[in-house]
């Protein structure tokens, strides 16, 4: 017979790196999520669906991220016969990938104070 063991739960860290423009979140982790499913998929719907939201919601978010730029991020192409699409723009690939070494950038900065922190952790 074999007796289960209890396994702690893993220390994780979720660093949410957003950047504000004014009042606006210009881009932070749900926006970045988001244009990388733009980017997969080809679709702002699919990539509403993949992350749970409303197409509505998820070009809502497209929107504000368009107009916090000096250009688009995302260019949505409008339904036909073939229906529509989406893709990144060159400036929302160079924002993106902007985004995702400044969240590298800052991972990397506090994993010092990370194993700090996890040598404090309660052991049960």
């Amino acid at each position: 017979m074999t007796i289960p063991t209890v396994v702690d739960p893993p220390l994780t860290i979720d660093l949410g790196l957003r950047i504000h423009l004014g009042d606006q979140i210009a881009i932070g982790p749900g926006k970045a999520q988001l244009l990388d499913s733009i980017r997969r998929t080809g679709s702002i719907s699919a990539a509403g669906r993949e992350m749970g939201v409303s197409y509505k919601h998820a070009w809502l978010l497209v929107d504000s991220m368009n107009v916090c730029f000096r250009g688009p991020l995302v260019e949505a192409v409008k339904g036909g016969k073939r229906g529509g699409g989406a893709s990144l723009t060159s400036l929302g690939i160079e924002v993106l990938e902007c985004y995702r070494s400044m969240q590298a950038l800052a991972a990397e900065a506090i994993r010092p104070e990370v194993a700090k922190f996890k040598r404090r952790i309660q052991e049960s």
